[in-house]
């Protein structure tokens, strides 16, 4: 007797924690209910130790994977300013960072499972050797076990794999595709997408077909097993809510690529 072939699966993310002190971005608690994994900030782009604290908190309570969103340490530009750092300085800087949210993981009773960069380095990590190189040493150094989650191609997740990490290609819900398969720059009109019905219909062709319009019409093949969605774009929730509807009506599994520990704190 053979079992039944299960249907498509994905993962769904997006950046949470990354309000600051009275300032306040995006809508966490709506979006949580919403989402399989959180790439929750780190206190370096954005995020103040309560604010990360507390998202871990909501994270653990639904269930949630938590992933370190690190990125360079501009508060100012929220990350999003490429910083000529040097290899060694970067991998302490992501090495800080993780350390710092899975101690607010663990005392919400759940752990860090997985990294994303975020931002300016995130980009960087795409073709800089040496950016990258210091993002997996840094990972290497925190827990070789931890899935390091990136662009499909990309030098971070080639890295990754070379050194033995687990590599996880990543697509965006709500960002615009070069031809190459590159993310068109989000200065560039159209580069951020906003409709949300738009949105769930590209994200269920990602799921299913492994592709996605390009810019320029072309289709691009984009193999993922997450999607993100970003949570200060504008209209977030009803975005990732009308995604979730539509992957679910599509018969597409959302589940986390790196679950939360089963018990407190991992234990």
């Amino acid at each position: 007797m053979t079992g039944a072939v299960e249907g498509p699966v994905v993962d769904l993310n997006a950046d949470l924690g990354e309000s600051f002190g009275r300032w306040v971005l995006g809508d966490d608690a709506a979006l949580l209910p919403l989402l399989s994994s959180a790439n929750v900030a780190c206190g370096f782009h954005a995020g103040d130790p309560l604010t990360l604290r507390r998202t871990c908190e909501g994270a653990a309570a639904h269930g949630v994977a938590v992933g370190a969103q690190v990125g360079y340490r501009d508060l100012a530009g929220f990350g999003r300013r490429f910083l000529d750092a040097s290899p060694d300085e970067l991998a302490a800087d992501v090495l800080y960072q993780l350390g710092a949210l899975d101690a607010m993981a663990r005392a919400a009773g759940t752990r860090v499972t997985y990294l994303k960069p975020h931002g300016a380095l995130y980009h960087a990590s795409v073709e800089d050797e040496g950016q990258a190189s210091a993002v997996v040493e840094a990972v290497r150094a925190f827990d070789a076990s931890l899935p390091v989650l990136g662009l499909p191609g990309s030098r971070l997740l080639a890295l990754a794999e070379d050194a033995g990490l687990r590599a996880v290609p990543e697509a965006f819900a709500d960002r615009a595709y070069t031809p190459q398969g590159r993310l068109v720059d989000r200065r560039q009109p159209g580069a951020v997408l906003s409709d949300p019905d738009a949105v769930a219909a590209r994200v269920v062709r990602l799921a299913v077909d492994g592709e996605v319009e390009a810019v320029d019409g072309s289709v691009v093949a984009v193999g993922a097993a997450s999607v993100c969605v970003h949570g200060d774009s504008p209209g977030a929730v009803a975005m990732a809510r009308a995604v979730r509807a539509a992957l679910e009506a599509a018969g597409v599994a959302v589940r986390a690529f790196a679950p939360p520990p089963a018990g407190p704190g991992g234990a």
